[in-house]
């Protein structure tokens, strides 16, 4: 008996010792745990604890094997995921690269002094961290400008986030340009503001002029404390921005008639960049017109498009009242509409033909003078470009006495050209007098 107890003591020695490497992940012989396992193999109750410590084995493997799993794939993941940041990454760098060209101070066309002294303006404030105002009338390129200033500072990596003050209810301004806390009310997250949003990097209010003057002072104070304070929170949170902002407005005569805060006026007018209006550019009106045709030719498939001299004629006699934009409008128009490659006055809209003929042909060649009268282009004082370009042809003939060669040559178009749009129009002149009588030149 005392032989089996010494037996059964070994037994569970053995028992505890091959458990203990177990649980300390040290060598073990589980084949000699399992034996134990075995009927015969000691004392039932040395059996069964065996069996248990067996069964532990087994479910403390499956569950290593189940973690090494999960670690597996969590690492394959943090790979997948540290690839993505760096495509993300380069991707950022390439794109505020492409911006930075796209808006490089090279690229800003303009050879008038006006534009010139804009740019070397526009470089200078871009090395300084001080708020700027832009001023121009409407269509001059004022965010443009925001942006070739934000994408030559040491700010080009952060945000550049334009606001239009007008687009902002009274109401939601506050929550849209400071931020929301979450729960203010049922069914509201968590939100940074757009200020907050432009932390790092430049913050372009545009028609700044547009802001109420509650508005005003709130903005105030987010400029002089350099923090914002979400709705529904009482914890301020820090910011760091440069402001541009830009209007059409005269500022100083908002200021005396009170629509304007003082404060806020010297604040944001450090520096100070005045656009001209593009009927004081000159020739730069030409230079854009082709790069703009330019790029609407290439946007619509179309071979490179050239400007017609009578159609620079009549670019340079409207007054453009939409400034660049209008002369987007109008380039992409006579892309679109265009028969030929070169842009003739005819492909050009009925305002500005009428521009021309009110300005009594200044400055227009006399083959294209057709006359004074900027009625006779627009039956009954009408709009309707068909019936303008009509007109002109009529015209053009009247003037010719039917010559179609000197015809097309004062509408600045080819005969061929003519030919097409008296077809077009249904008009079948009486008077040939190209060569030789009834025949055509």
């Amino acid at each position: 008996m005392s032989a089996e107890k010494n037996d059964s003591a070994k037994v569970l020695e053995r028992l505890i010792r091959l458990c203990d490497d177990l649980a300390w992940g040290r060598p073990a012989d589980e084949n000699a745990l399992f034996e134990l396992t075995k009927t015969g193999a000691s004392t039932p109750e040395l059996e069964r604890l065996a069996e248990a410590f067996g069964m532990m084995t087994v479910k403390v493997e499956a569950r290593e094997f189940q973690r090494a799993g999960l670690i597996e794939e969590l690492e394959q993941r943090n790979r997948e995921l540290e690839e993505a940041r760096a495509r993300l990454q380069e991707r950022n760098v390439h794109l505020v690269e492409t911006l930075r060209r796209e808006y490089n101070v090279r690229r800003v066309i303009g050879h008038c002094e006006a534009m010139k002294r804009v740019v070397s303006q526009a470089l200078a404030i871009a090395r300084r961290p001080i708020n700027t105002l832009i001023l121009g009338p409407t269509g001059t390129g004022k965010e443009v400008i925001a942006k070739t200033i934000h994408y030559h500072s040491p700010r080009r990596e952060a945000p550049f986030v334009a606001v239009n003050c007008t687009a902002i209810p009274d109401s939601l301004f506050e929550s849209e340009m400071f931020g929301i806390e979450k729960g203010v009310a049922t069914g509201v997250s968590a939100r940074r503001g757009l200020v907050e949003e432009a932390s790092g990097g430049t913050l372009f209010l545009d028609e700044l002029a547009d802001m109420s003057l509650a508005n005003q002072a709130k903005l105030l104070r987010v400029l002089e404390e350099r923090e914002v304070l979400r709705v529904g929170s009482a914890r301020p949170v820090p910011v760091d921005i440069k402001v541009i902002a830009a209007t059409n407005v005269n500022l100083e005569k908002a200021v005396k008639e009170g629509r304007f805060r003082e404060d806020l006026y010297y604040r944001i007018n450090v520096a100070e960049l005045r656009l001209p209006p593009l009927r004081e550019r000159g020739d730069d009106i030409l230079l854009l017109a082709r790069h703009l045709l330019e790029q609407h030719a290439r946007s619509m498939g179309r071979a490179r498009l050239s400007l017609a001299p009578a159609t620079r004629q009549c670019l340079l006699a409207y007054d453009w009242p939409g400034n660049v934009r209008e002369l987007n409008n109008e380039m992409e128009r006579a892309a679109a509409l265009a028969l030929e490659d070169v842009i003739r006055p005819s492909d050009l809209s009925a305002r500005v033909l009428a521009a021309l003929a009110g300005s009594g042909g200044i400055g227009v060649p006399e083959d294209i003078r057709l006359t004074s009268d900027p009625e006779a282009y627009l039956p009954e004082k009408t709009l309707n470009l068909d019936e303008a370009e009509r007109l002109l042809v009529r015209r053009a003939l009247e003037a010719s006495g039917g010559n179609k060669s000197r015809a097309a040559e004062m509408l600045g178009i080819t005969r061929e050209g003519l030919r097409k749009k008296l077809i077009r129009f249904g008009i079948r002149p009486d008077m040939e007098k190209d060569g030789e009588p009834g025949g055509e030149a």
